[in-house]
């Protein structure tokens, strides 16, 4: 009870201190939501506008009632620390009691996330953004739980416009089938993106980009190209892969473009985008294989994403999906698990799920005629970990995707060719995280 109540006194401490600190400092803000993508986007977004400007992002997943708060602090999360807490109540006080106004960033690119009722309403009543980032919506979207259905959780995010006029942008993903119905009711400039020819931002083109080692040729990373206005720029990232950072570069490209960035200069500073660790990055594995580490978290769509991208990618051996449960899905549950296996069946030669909801998925697998022998059900990651190691061949392929809550990020580490860069190669590195 106690820990709670102090948890409840912080959270309203380092609120009030975010609050008075945009009303004192009045930074530009770029809010960004959706289903899937939104950190990917955010990355991206500030990118750009860091090429121009003191620009601060939300770091790690921070985009709940607690989280924003403490981008606007610009501090860390104190975990179960009472003095790392106190800490950064005094660094929210110090940006406010100083007698000149210390450097304070442009602009916040702020990830907004919700997981109950009410959530982005409490959030959206203080912050107010200059530019709002609609990522997609899913039809089985996360965190679907506690609302009354998915188009609940739409409405929900859609409370971050309310109030929005002519002097606002929305950049929204025009392939996305709810925001398009949305579209009439936006009372704001639109940007929208994606590879339809009805957006304002259109990508196609796109293609996985190689690069020749030996007789092998190795996966770099993804280009496409973008059209807008009758100007046409080429877009290449590296390092990761998978249409969500086409998505995601859009994004980018749209918020510059609100705030009259040359469209050329903009592609030229997402050649410096990186990938953020965990989404669909590409992990040398032990044994010369490759694996495709997307251990940030999971969701219906972003996993069969994930297995699109694993059928893009050529693999010299077999593709093995190593697929974990996908939480907060409350009564969707069984149904989205079952749909994930009519993906995974055409995709992958073998296949790992571990956690209690994904045998849903194996069941289902096993149901549609595929082979008991490649089906191998695990209760922890530790153990999947354990077991791919022995099955491993050289040239294997093998995505890793998986909620949060099931620390798949612990198989990568399992057989990644060079475990002495987990740190910046993997995700949930802290140490609180290692005790978990």
């Amino acid at each position: 009870m106690f820990k709670k109540i102090l948890k409840n006194l912080i959270a309203v401490i380092i609120t009030l201190e975010a609050k008075l600190i945009l009303k004192r400092y009045k930074p530009k803000i770029v809010a960004i939501t959706g289903s899937v993508g939104k950190t990917s986007a955010k990355d991206a977004i500030a990118t750009v506008l860091g090429q121009k400007f003191f620009a601060r992002k939300s770091t790690k997943s921070y985009n709940s009632e607690l989280g924003v708060p403490l981008v606007v602090l610009g501090a860390e999360t104190g975990w179960l620390n009472p003095f790392l807490w106190l800490s950064n109540i005094l660094k929210g006080a110090k940006l406010l009691a100083a007698p000149k106004k210390i450097q304070y960033p442009n602009w916040l690119v702020l990830e907004m996330g919700v997981k109950r009722p009410g959530d982005m309403q409490r959030l959206a009543s203080w912050i107010k953004p200059d530019v709002v980032v609609f990522t997609a919506f899913a039809e089985i979207p996360p965190h679907v739980e506690f609302f009354a259905g998915p188009e609940a959780l739409v409405q929900e995010k859609m409370k971050l416009i309310q109030g929005f006029n002519q002097n606002h942008f929305v950049v929204l993903n025009g392939d996305d089938k709810t925001l398009c119905e949305a579209k009439s009711q936006i009372q704001a400039k639109i940007i929208s993106f994606g590879f339809n020819e009805e957006n304002d931002l259109r990508a196609s083109n796109y293609h996985i980009t190689f690069r020749k080692e030996g007789e092998r040729n190795i996966p770099e990373g993804i280009t496409f190209k973008v059209d807008y206005k009758g100007s046409s720029i080429p877009i290449r990232i590296f390092g990761a892969f998978g249409k969500h950072l086409a998505y995601s570069a859009l994004a980018a490209l749209g918020v510059g473009l609100s705030q009259d960035f040359n469209l050329i200069d903009i592609s030229e500073s997402l050649s410096q985008y990186k990938a953020p660790v965990g989404r669909l990055r590409l992990v040398e594995g032990i044994k010369n294989t490759y694996i495709l580490d997307d251990t940030y978290n999971a969701s219906p769509k972003a996993v069969h994403a994930a297995l699109d991208t694993l059928a893009d990618l050529p693999a010299a051996g077999r593709k093995i999906a190593i697929l974990g449960d996908m939480l907060e899905l409350g009564k969707y549950t069984v149904e989205a698990h079952k749909a994930i296996a009519d993906r995974a069946i055409k995709v992958a030669n073998i296949i790992f799920a571990v956690g209690p909801r994904a045998k849903f998925i194996s069941e289902e697998a096993k149901s549609q005629g595929f082979s008991p022998d490649n089906i191998f059900e695990f209760s922890t990651s530790w153990e999947a970990g354990k077991l791919l190691q022995e099955i491993m061949k050289e040239g294997d392929l093998i995505l890793i995707k998986g909620s949060q809550g099931m620390r798949m990020e612990k198989i990568v580490e399992e057989i990644m060719a060079h475990p002495e860069d987990k740190e910046k190669l993997l995700v949930r590195q802290e140490k609180e995280w290692s005790r978990r």
